[in-house]
């Protein structure tokens, strides 16, 4: 259930870096089930294989981090112990592995699981339990209802919003747009296709056809067809890294070059943009939150400097033009100072409070102007962004900063 509806309006300015807070002096320890004076465990699952394995990286960036976290002290005293399982991008088995998690290895914590479909799986049974699921690796709108799932939050701008914004634009940008969707049979597409028809309000006729595939599906191919064969001059392409890049590559090998709108999940250099071609891709246009490292107007910038360096130590095999990478690094920034947050008092009720409590924090490698806000009734850690564009073998940014706002 969505409580909110949020719109974006131009402006902003950057943030200044904000440092984060320690334990409270002289405060008691107090733990729940997985946190002790040694140690704290973290659940996570993560498609190392199935259909949306592009995700990988993810979780193995993830896992690196904690281990990096773990050799510098760990958090206030204590190592993380990441417990990351295989789901393949299937429900069922989402299901089965926290099941095994919170009620076998007793997680503090469920971080950064991965997929809609997968975390609406377990969406009940977590807050029934009340183990927090947090900073979730999807962006649907529903992770935002702290009213009605008070222990589920996520991170980045929502699904809804982001699709909003594209038909927004496409209205204003195209003439005589003619829409046509790809998108998962799943709440990940729904909610891209619901976003992108409130944006549209009343051109909402605009969509000429609307198509859609299964995770499992070989290709895209047949709706390719189908999109091109509708007169659309637009194309609204709300798939994974997989699909995303067929789709790409498909409408250049039939001749079809409409506008091109990517989702924000796939805008990945190499896993999405080269294996699709990158003379297929250029001018697509995506809303984003996170610095690029092949933009090279980054270069500089302390943060991604950080960052590179941290990968070269780290990852030293890991491709760099995988934006994967940069995204499991922001939010595990997140996640560590959210822990930091709690002292001494380790309970998951006081890991929610300290989620709700950021307000202009900055984290590494986010656009300058983004920051993190969260309070007890909004659980939309991330919201703003910036349109960019696809050129040569990179993004390009262009407007202004874009926030949300809750209406």
């Amino acid at each position: 259930m969505k409580t909110s509806r949020r719109v974006f309006v131009g402006g902003g300015s950057a943030a200044a870096l904000l440092a984060g807070a320690g334990a409270p002096a002289g405060a008691q320890k107090k733990y729940d089930e997985g946190a002790s004076d040694t140690e704290i465990r973290i659940g996570n699952t993560n498609p190392y294989s199935g259909p949306a394995s592009a995700y990988a990286a993810i979780g193995k960036t993830i896992d690196t981090y904690f281990k990096s976290v773990n050799e510098a002290g760990g958090i206030n005293g204590r190592k993380v112990k990441f417990l990351s399982l295989d789901d393949g991008y299937s429900p069922p088995k989402t299901v089965e592995m926290v099941r095994q998690l919170v009620e076998q290895d007793k997680i503090f914590a469920l971080f950064q699981s991965l997929g809609t479909p997968c975390n609406t799986a377990i969406h009940k049974y977590m807050n029934t339990k009340k183990v927090p699921q947090i900073y979730v690796a999807t962006g649907a709108s529903k992770w935002g209802d702290p009213q009605h799932f008070p222990w589920t939050m996520g991170f980045q701008p929502d699904y809804h919003t982001e699709a909003a914004i594209y038909g927004k634009h496409a209205l204003a940008n195209v003439k005589d747009a003619k829409i046509g969707v790809l998108s998962q049979n799943d709440d990940y597409g729904r909610d891209y296709l619901g976003g992108l028809k409130d944006g549209l309000g009343k051109d909402v006729g605009r969509i000429v056809k609307s198509v859609t595939f299964e995770a499992t599906d070989p290709t895209v191919d047949s709706q390719i067809i189908q999109l091109k064969d509708s007169g659309a001059n637009v194309f609204m392409n709300f798939a994974g890294p997989k699909a995303a890049a067929q789709g790409i590559r498909k409408a250049a090998d039939l001749g079809w070059k409409p506008a091109h709108y990517l989702n924000n999940v796939s805008v990945s250099v190499a896993a999405v943009m080269k294996p699709a071609g990158y003379e297929n891709a250029q001018g697509i246009i995506t809303a984003s939150y996170l610095m690029d490292a092949t933009d090279k107007q980054w270069e500089a910038n302390d943060e991604m400097k950080a960052w590179s360096a941290w990968m070269d130590k780290w990852m030293p095999g890991a491709n760099k033009a995988d934006a994967n990478h940069v995204y499991a690094y922001a939010v595990s920034f997140l996640m560590t100072e959210t822990l930091k947050r709690c002292g001494d008092e380790l309970t998951r009720a006081n890991l929610m409070k300290q989620a709700a409590g950021f307000q202009k924090f900055r984290v590494p490698l986010l656009l300058p102007g983004i920051t993190i806000n969260t309070s007890p009734t909004d659980f939309y850690p991330i919201q703003a962004v910036q349109l960019q564009r696809f050129k040569g073998e990179t993004w390009e940014l262009f407007g202004e900063v874009m926030h949300a706002e809750s209406s």
